[in-house]
């Protein structure tokens, strides 16, 4: 392979058809930002949009906003612009609390689907809030289900007749490895189970096509690639054939049917408002919107695309610049495989991270071992990962990662 070098980046830069989404978020200067995947960066728009909540519809107009405004309605008509990025129609997504507690709501209402069974598949290795929150369903639900742990190469087998739900996440959060949505969700269905996909890591960083995958439910947060903000909302995505039939459990007065009626007994929702339990946190839920306008005015096959280069090009410029450093790739090599991620393991990763950090290229670390590159390919260039390794060679060059402060940890890596 030739040698690559920072004109080369800046040639691809030049002729980037994503550039110009670059000017429409808030980079901090001389900050490398590389963690796209974990909390993404500040839409411009959103700072606009936070005034106009705070001084207008709330100091204004109060509580006329829920009308004037159409608070009641952001949950639904914000997911179906976010529907439109995960193949999904309109009428099937609602914005709404955390990626933990959706998943509580969809794997409980998919157990409804199949009441006769009692296994529920996860991947061992998953982001830890998805398997405890199942974990802790089972627990309520009095132990009568069983959890079944299976790794990649394993599912395929682990997914037979006595299964009842298979909760994956496509993209691994460690890893940033691509599972094969269609095809798992295929063999889902043909065991008779129903399936749940967690796109943590997918929503924003690569197509994704929902109902041409027949998935059943789905769910996923707003603040990585989709830039709503620390903490934003997550999603909940139900197929239409389920609506009506699955309840989920948190029968909330904003999932009723006529939650202005105020009956004393719960009647779900016909649509997927079912999945809605509570008041929303209005100011937040409105920021999401300001991300997911800019990812709707663009190509999801074009933003996978770039996504791809810029992963390739980092692995490439690493192996090529730091071959004896001891980084062992633990991404897939093939980018057909890999979401928008690059993890590495070293030795001392933690440090190496922190080093980094401190020249202002942000990345992240994940136990045991593993530094973690996220990119999103609306802000990111490519001479970003240029700049990027060539950090990386001095910090490994003149050994940073060995001052004590590299050294501490913090509470969150």
């Amino acid at each position: 392979m030739a040698a690559i070098n920072r004109a080369d980046c800046e040639a691809r830069d030049n002729t980037d058809p994503l550039a110009g989404c670059r000017g429409q978020f808030h980079l901090p200067e001389s900050t490398i930002y590389l963690d796209g995947n974990s909390l993404g960066v500040l839409p411009l728009a959103a700072r606009e949009r936070a005034r106009a909540v705070l001084d207008k519809e709330w100091g204004e107009d109060l509580i006329r906003s829920w009308n004037k405004a159409g608070w009641w309605d952001l949950p639904t008509r914000i997911g179906d612009k976010l529907g439109k990025l995960i193949g999904a129609d309109a009428g099937e997504v609602v914005i709404t609390d955390s990626t933990g507690i959706n998943v509580y709501k969809a794997v409980a209402a998919a157990l409804q689907l199949v009441p006769e069974r009692r296994v529920i598949v996860l991947e061992g290795s998953n982001f830890p809030t998805d398997n405890y929150i199942v974990q802790g369903l089972v627990q309520q639900l009095g132990q009568c289900y069983e959890i079944r742990f299976a790794e990649e190469q394993e599912l395929a087998s682990a997914i037979d007749e006595t299964v009842a739900v298979v909760c994956l996440t496509q993209v691994h959060y460690k890893s940033g490895r691509v599972l094969d949505m269609a095809e798992l969700t295929r063999r889902t269905h043909a065991a008779g189970a129903i399936s749940v996909w967690d796109l943590c890591h997918s929503a924003g960083a690569l197509e994704v096509d929902l109902n041409g995958c027949q998935a059943d439910f789905a769910v996923g947060c707003t603040y990585k690639y989709l830039n709503g903000g620390p903490g934003s909302p997550g999603f909940i995505f139900a197929a239409k054939r389920h609506h009506g039939r699955a309840q989920q459990p948190l029968t909330g007065w904003w999932g009723h049917a006529q939650p202005f009626a105020f009956t004393r007994d719960y009647a779900p929702h016909d649509s997927v408002r079912q999945m809605l339990s509570g008041t929303q946190p209005i100011l937040s839920l409105a920021l999401v919107e300001c991300g997911l306008d800019v990812f709707l005015a663009q190509d999801m096959a074009s933003v996978r695309a770039k996504s791809q280069q810029l992963t390739q090009l980092f692995i490439d410029l690493v192996q090529q610049r730091c071959p004896q450093a001891g980084f062992t790739l633990v991404s897939p090599s093939d980018s057909a495989r890999r979401g928008s991620q690059v993890s590495f393991h070293h030795a001392q990763a933690y440090a190496i991270v922190q080093a980094l950090i401190a020249r202002g290229v942000i990345g992240d670390y994940r136990e045991p071992g593993n530094m973690r590159f996220g990119f999103a390919p609306l802000y990111n260039g490519f001479c970003d990962v240029w700049d990027a390794v060539e950090h990386l060679v001095q910090v490994m060059a003149r050994e940073e990662w060995r001052q004590e402060q590299f050294n501490r940890r913090s509470a969150v890596t």
